[in-house]
């Protein structure tokens, strides 16, 4: 396993180039680049711990324990039996585990806070950044707008025409009733295709150690990847620039990102909790939770906060929400052992190989839908993550190297809005899952009575193309070995694409 998303932590200017990660020398064995750094933010508030009671057991002996290991609680769930607080002390988890009444507690932070970590001295924190170059497009202009039939960029969105979203939507449009929650760094609010689709009241910060936040100035995106990942949801058609796969229906912006780019477990609980009780229909996670891309049983603290966030993601599967989450971008086959090398990512790196007790969250958690990415040929983009029983469905997330389509502007990413009312270009699993959570948006609109786990269900019976692996199991798009790739599962291409290609006109048809 490997880290599997495309991280949308930036610390750029919205215009500003994306910086490529490393590829890493064999499939076999994965590495983790560093890519920058910087200071770590104050320390006053101290570090941050999960801690977790019995399932259906009252929060009292959490809040008890904290106060009495000098920890001050910070956010109750008690849906789900956590507790977030925060302490100075080091030893925190390992004292609050022998309380009474205490299932388990963990550092959901690597007490990075405190300038230490479980490994030693913490190092500043390591942003992985979106992982190849986005030049966002002028604004399209009013005058565009009078003279250009249908969305002036259309011709552009290869992506869309790959899996017939727009035939799908001379059907539908999708059903305003449906709404699909955007895990990510916030949305802008006022861009002009996607406020018509916004949901402002069912909006939320979950940036700030878990706490709710609805003021809209705390759910902006700072980054522009939320603002891209709504866009190919539901940018709507209006004439304006771009449409998304399912133009008529709602979005809410559910911000896990703190402002520094980290998705912290108390931020992603937080998310998924909010979509459960705020009846999200679909919520997309293009994003892997920080610090540990793999959180592994085997240590107590990861142990812990990996159960907490199972907890949540249970919670929303429980509330039936359909979940969808990026594969992500290291080109590993995530079914087999990888080593990982930059754990924690805002602390001192440790060398470790990980095994089946590690878990990818949220996607390798169950119910969550895991989504590989194809570019324009329907090849497999050639940093996608894979993987036998890890990849569910694919979708596209472009490919600028080696698959380029016959567009205006010959460009194999995705285009799609961006913040400050213009558009941009990116790729990677983070464009392909809000393609999937597109179509399950159409099929709900389709079959309003099919919810959560059931959605999926119905893409792959009626709104999948099956792909089959490449000619000799092999995928080495320039011969070079460097993005080789080994795909299990024959004809059925599920090693690469799980159970196939997301049809949005076959999920209205």
């Amino acid at each position: 396993m490997s880290l599997l998303h495309v991280k949308w932590r930036l610390g750029l200017a919205a215009a500003a180039a994306l910086v490529s990660l490393a590829v890493p020398p064999a499939a076999h064995a994965v590495t983790f680049p560093v890519d920058s750094a910087t200071a770590l933010s104050g320390t006053a508030g101290g570090a941050h711990f999960a801690v977790l009671v019995p399932p259906g057991a009252a929060l009292g002996a959490a809040e008890r324990a904290v106060a009495a290991n000098a920890g001050q609680v910070v956010q109750r769930w008690p849906q789900i039996g956590v507790v977030i607080a925060r302490s100075q002390r080091a030893d925190f988890a390992a004292s609050v585990r022998r309380q009474p009444g205490i299932e388990s507690a963990g550092a959901t932070r690597n007490l990075a806070e405190l300038g230490v970590s479980q490994h030693g001295v913490s190092k500043p924190p390591q942003f992985s950044k979106l992982n190849q170059a986005t030049t966002p497009v002028a604004r399209v202009t009013p005058a565009a707008k009078a003279t250009t039939a249908g969305e002036p960029l259309a011709a552009n969105q290869w992506n869309m025409r790959l899996i017939g979203a727009d035939r799908a939507n001379e059907i539908s449009l999708g059903n305003r009733a449906v709404l699909v929650g955007i895990l990510d760094s916030g949305i802008d609010s006022s861009h002009p295709d996607l406020a018509p689709n916004l949901d402002k009241s069912a909006s939320v910060d979950c940036g700030t150690d878990g706490v709710p936040d609805t003021t809209e100035a705390a759910w902006q995106d700072p980054f522009g990847h939320g603002t891209h990942v709504a866009g190919i949801v539901a940018a709507a058609k209006n004439g304006i620039g771009v449409a998304g796969v399912a133009p008529g229906v709602r979005i809410a912006a559910i911000k896990v990102g703190n402002p520094d780019g980290y998705i912290y477990p108390e931020s992603a609980i937080c998310g998924y909790i909010w979509a459960a009780e705020h009846q999200v229909d679909i919520a997309n996670a293009s994003f892997s939770i920080d610090p540990w891309y793999f959180w592994c049983d085997s240590d107590p603290d990861q142990r812990a906060v990996s159960t907490a966030i199972h907890r949540a993601i249970s919670y929303a599967t429980s509330k039936s929400v359909a979940l969808v989450a990026s594969l992500g971008n290291n080109n590993a086959d995530l079914a087999h052992d990888v080593v990982d090398t930059l754990s924690p990512n805002n602390g001192t790196p440790v060398t470790r190989t990980t095994d089946s007790s590690c878990k990818q969250l949220p996607v390798e958690a169950s119910g969550v839908t895991g989504v590989s990415s194809v570019g324009a040929f329907k090849d497999r983009y050639y940093n996608s993550n894979y993987g036998t029983g890890v990849v569910d469905l694919t979708a596209p997330g472009g490919d600028r190297r080696f698959q380029i389509p016959g567009t205006p502007d010959a460009n194999g990413q995705v285009l799609s809005t961006w913040i400050g009312g213009s558009y941009g270009y990116l790729q990677g699993t983070s464009m392909a899952a809000p393609h999937v959570s597109g179509v399950l948006a159409l099929l709900k609109s389709r079959y309003p009575t099919v919810a959560g786990q059931q959605l999926v269900i119905a893409a792959y019976r009626r709104a999948t193309d099956v792909l089959p692996c490449p000619a000799g199991g092999v995928h080495d798009p320039d011969g070079t070995g460097q993005f080789r790739a080994v795909c299990e599962g024959g004809s059925t291409g599920a090693g690469f694409y799980g159970a196939g290609l997301v049809n949005a006109f076959r999920a209205v048809g």
